[in-house]
């Protein structure tokens, strides 16, 4: 979850290292540190907080001279976010530094040993056991010593490293966890994103699990898990450095919900042909669609509600089960899994290590893969026996916003396409869904243009201590993403229920005032769910209702309401949570939250 830069060339390595950092702080913003070699010494500088803490220290990099350095922004796992635990970290005799993103879960027991051989430990961290290995394997050979302290490791990791033995020299190793390679002219990079990136070069390698590099300012080569050099495909990044600025913004996080519409027509508008869905970019038969007995998603956070609003589509279209597992339980629950089971994993990085972790498990119990991902290359992309990208774009704020609404999208691409090919609904159904489908992006818009009072309700419940969020059906779906945004930058306490739940326990919970978010998007459910809007209305609650627009019944119960365009049911949880997403934002905006950082969260979650 921590960001990780590095640089060797030609020039002033240290501004280009905090530059980086700065693109990356939304992995991790706890501490932040640079080392940047100058002749014989390693010059390390890091202190606890925000990166522009370490601006000011350095003087933007002034004080730090040398051609050849790593950086790190910290998310922290093991001690308190310091200035000593602060990345990166020097070995005893000053020869190294390094910096790491990941876990090292065997890392009590090496630092015992390391202890009893006479090293001295200057923080809490796991990593420092790894840099103190290096120098107690090294004798001559970097690469060698690398390899026998990544041997030793138990956990995740993605390695940046620098000798002053060789003082252009960058080395980098990864296992599970994400590290990409820029190539440059007369200078190299390494990153765990490419956003650090595109500002200097748009070619990249993707390094996978097992794999090193030794980067210098002219040559890069890559080695395999036993040393060996390999050939890499050079990848090209698509998209400028200007699509990950704010753009007149005053947050990312607004920014990229404004860009909602536009991300989703670019998840469709390539898929969608006339009156037909192409996948270029899929190879899945129907014969191999006949053979699926059982449909799993699997994913975390977000990416899981995704999942479970997707569901719905799946299931309803296609007639198969579909059951929606967390990522982090479904690894170890000894899933029932086979050849006939087809495992959809959603993951906005590609890089999320419980998300890995479970579809390895379901690939070796034989289950088909497919990931939806917007990160090209990453590990759960390569991982996949078949990958649907989201193309959303770069994502920063740390609470997803467009990397929600594209992995919708998909998955409602998937849902129809797969219930053509298998025949489980008529031509006339088919085209009135896929016609909906093409108007998401407008009817985006439209939901963005007609809510402009959010700020004005963002004001009634920003002194709350709690919010309810119900809906049914999918609805119920919404009502789980729509609750954690505003839990993740408010941080308010939020709950999320089945509306036909409430009288089963949770209505006691509802005195005079409490605010109650009710989402009424489902036609079919619609006197159900004003029911439920009634039950809450009659014991003190203040309502705030989502319904499609032209839609009477939830104005006549509601204390206020939301609108969005009408779309069909199966298809309304991309347009519903776009105001609960601007709700949440409004309302943190109020109580004086750090809205793309909010406390204690990382963007791109790659530890266990």
């Amino acid at each position: 979850m921590c960001g990780i830069v590095g640089f060797t060339g030609h020039q002033a390595a240290a501004p280009l290292l905090l530059e980086g950092l700065k693109r990356l702080e939304y992995r991790g913003y706890d501490s932040a540190g640079i080392a940047v070699i100058d002749g014989d010494t390693i010059n390390v500088a890091k202190v606890s907080g925000r990166i522009a803490n370490l601006c000011e220290k350095t003087h933007d990099g002034a004080d730090t001279p040398g051609s050849t350095g790593i950086g790190h922004t910290r998310w922290a796992t093991h001690g308190a976010p310091t200035d000593l635990n602060a990345h990166p970290h020097l070995s005893n005799d000053g020869k190294f530094a390094i910096v790491h993103n990941g876990i090292i879960e065997n890392y009590a027991e090496l630092r015992e040993e390391l202890i009893a051989k006479g090293y001295t430990f200057l923080s809490e961290t796991d990593t420092e056991v790894v840099v103190h290995l290096i120098e107690m394997y090294y004798k001559g050979d970097l690469k060698a010593a690398v390899m026998k302290t990544t041997s030793r490791l138990e956990g995740s990791y993605a390695l940046g490293i620098v000798c002053t033995d060789d003082p252009e020299t960058l080395f980098v190793a990864r296992e599970h966890g994400p590290l990409i390679l820029g190539i440059g002219v007369g200078e190299n990079y390494f990153s765990s994103d490419v956003t650090a990136l595109v500002s200097y070069t748009k070619n990249v390698i993707y390094l996978d699990d097992g794999e090193f590099a030794e980067l210098s300012p002219d040559n890069v080569t890559v080695y395999d898990c036993a040393g060996r050099a390999v050939e890499k495909k050079i990848s090209r990044i698509t998209w400028n450095v200007e699509a990950a600025e704010k753009g007149g913004y005053e947050h990312f996080m607004l920014k990229e919900i404004m860009e909602e519409p536009g991300a989703v027509k670019a998840a469709l508008a390539p898929r969608i042909h006339g009156s037909d869905l192409k996948l270029d970019d899929f190879e899945l038969t129907a014969e191999q669609l006949r053979d699926v007995r059982r449909i799993v998603i699997t994913a975390c956070g977000s990416a899981y509600y995704a999942g479970c609003a997707g569901k719905f589509a799946i299931e309803s279209l296609c007639r198969i089960p579909v059951t929606v597992e967390l990522a982090s339980e479904l690894r170890y629950a000894d899933p029932i899994i086979d050849e006939h089971t087809l495992l959809i994993v959603l993951s906005q990085s590609g890089e999320t290590a419980d998300t890995i972790a479970a579809m390895k498990e379901c690939k070796r119990l034989g289950a088909k893969t497919i990931a939806i991902v917007n990160v090209v290359g990453s590990t759960i992309a390569n991982l996949a026996d078949h990958t649907l990208y989201t193309w959303a774009g770069p994502e920063i704020a740390v609470a997803t916003t467009k990397g929600y609404t594209t992995q919708l999208a998909v998955l409602y691409v998937f849902a129809l396409y797969a219930a053509r090919r298998l025949g489980t609904i008529d031509e006339q159904t088919y085209s009135a869904l896929l016609a909906d489908l093409h108007s998401l992006p407008k009817k985006m818009q439209q939901t963005i243009d007609m809510n402009h009072a959010l700020p004005e309700l963002a004001e009634k419940i920003r002194d709350r201590q709690s919010l309810f969020y119900i809906g049914r059906n999918t609805d119920w779906a919404v009502s789980l993403e729509g609750a954690l945004k505003m839990k993740e930058i408010s941080y308010i306490h939020t709950e999320a229920y089945a509306a036909g739940e409430l009288k089963h326990g949770t209505i006691a919970l509802i005195d005079d005032g409490q605010p109650v978010i009710a989402i009424c998007c489902n036609d079919r459910l619609m006197d159900k769910s004003i029911s439920n809007v009634v039950e809450v209305k009659a014991r003190g609650a203040k309502v705030i209702a989502v319904t499609f627009r032209g839609d009477t019944r939830a104005v006549a119960q509601a204390d206020d309401v939301i609108f969005v365009p009408k779309v069909d049911p199966l298809f309304s949880a991309a347009l519903a949570i776009l105001p609960l997403q601007m709700l949440a934002y409004y309302v943190a905006i109020a109580n004086g939250c750090d809205i793309d950082k909010p406390k204690n969260l990382a963007k791109s979650v790659t530890v266990e």
